[in-house]
């Protein structure tokens, strides 16, 4: 695993300058088009351009199975995720209607589902095992199968470098995945599960109840592994948050921004910025999960994610429905008229 520790690319401080010097010549008073000129700014800064764009979006959705879900942490069958394998497969998921809605590239990587699911021509089929192990009783992956996984999160970045994307966007699909998650930043946080165990696919207050002691289990049983933010990854997480931990380091390595999602891909986004903290430049947070413990992880990323819809569905979703508000962004920093074209006066000193 020697790539995580290559350098990342670096944030053009002279094009952010110009898209701030810019921002401050559009026909507007200064800052009244909010957050919408901060995205503008960063953009140009990820891109090193005066006109940052987001015409080519590539996303990559990865599913995997957990060992964890034997502890019943689920409101849905483990089953599921090879069924929806074949949904996003058809093309009837939420993030196929949204992939197509804003004409991004949509591929799925299936690293490793119990059930079988039949070959596909837009499925990459990259199984790792059926499942992670149950980490209630020992860790997740080997050490093999993390880097495997890993390695298949930083293959997806160098194919949307080869299709010429401008911005990424990770997805995630495996049934019992946000106590892997939760269980992943307890420990990356050291906060007790009960702030971070939240409904996940719809669990009432005894099933959250269930789900906070199956993760303090995995926690004790794994404390003594869990040495730094790989081992958390290895021992608590899943094949489909490990790729996407990849895919945001190597993403952060070619200059590529990152448009991260809710509670899983946050929650890997958290273990990648631990690993390296400078992979938090390349990301835009882009919405507000219902699930209890984002908030959590975003503060503890200093981001502010810029939807609040009440979404819980992973997939890329919400990161997909943020990205007209990113466009809009970047066409007003680019196409409104400044001062001196408009013939505007400007403030008054």
């Amino acid at each position: 695993m020697n790539w995580i520790a290559e350098k990342l690319a670096s944030l053009s401080t002279e094009f952010r300058d110009k898209a701030v010097e810019q921002q401050s010549q559009l026909t507007k008073p200064p800052g009244s088009l909010g957050r919408l000129e901060q995205i503008a700014i960063q953009m140009a800064a990820m891109q090193a351009t005066t006109q940052p764009h987001l015409h080519n979006i590539y996303i990559s959705v990865f599913a995997g199975d957990h060992g964890v879900a034997d502890e019943g942490v689920s409101a849905f069958p483990q089953a599921v995720t090879a069924e929806m394998v074949k949904n996003f497969a058809r093309g009837g998921a939420a993030i196929n209607v949204l992939a197509k809605s804003i004409g991004a590239t949509l591929e799925v990587v299936n690293l490793g589902t119990v059930a079988a699911v039949d070959t596909y021509e837009n499925v990459l089929s990259r199984s790792i095992a059926p499942a992670t192990a149950n980490f209630v009783h020992g860790p997740a992956m080997t050490t093999e199968q993390l880097e495997q996984a890993m390695e298949e999160g930083a293959q997806a970045i160098m194919r949307a470098i080869a299709n010429e994307a401008d911005a990424f966007i990770g997805g995630e699909m495996g049934i019992a995945n946000t106590t892997a998650a939760s269980a992943m930043a307890c420990a990356l946080l050291k906060r007790p599960a009960t702030m971070l165990a939240g409904p996940g696919t719809g669990l009432n207050k005894d099933g959250v109840r269930h789900k906070v002691q199956v993760i303090d289990k995995g926690l004790h049983n794994n404390k003594a592994r869990l040495t730094s933010p790989l081992a958390c990854l290895r021992c608590l997480g899943g094949f489909e948050i490990a790729a996407l931990c990849g895919a945001y380091i190597k993403a952060a390595q070619v200059g590529l921004p990152i448009i991260v999602d809710g509670f899983i891909s946050s929650t890997a986004a958290l273990a990648a910025v631990k690993i390296n903290p400078e992979v938090r430049d390349w990301m835009i947070f882009s919405h507000a999960s219902a699930e209890p413990g984002h908030q959590i992880i975003v503060q503890a990323l200093d981001a502010k994610p810029l939807l609040n819809l009440n979404m819980r569905l992973g997939e890329g979703s919400g990161a997909a429905t943020a990205v007209p508000l990113i466009r809009l962004a970047l066409a007003t920093h680019n196409d409104m008229a400044t001062f001196a074209e408009a013939g505007v006066s400007e403030k008054l000193k």
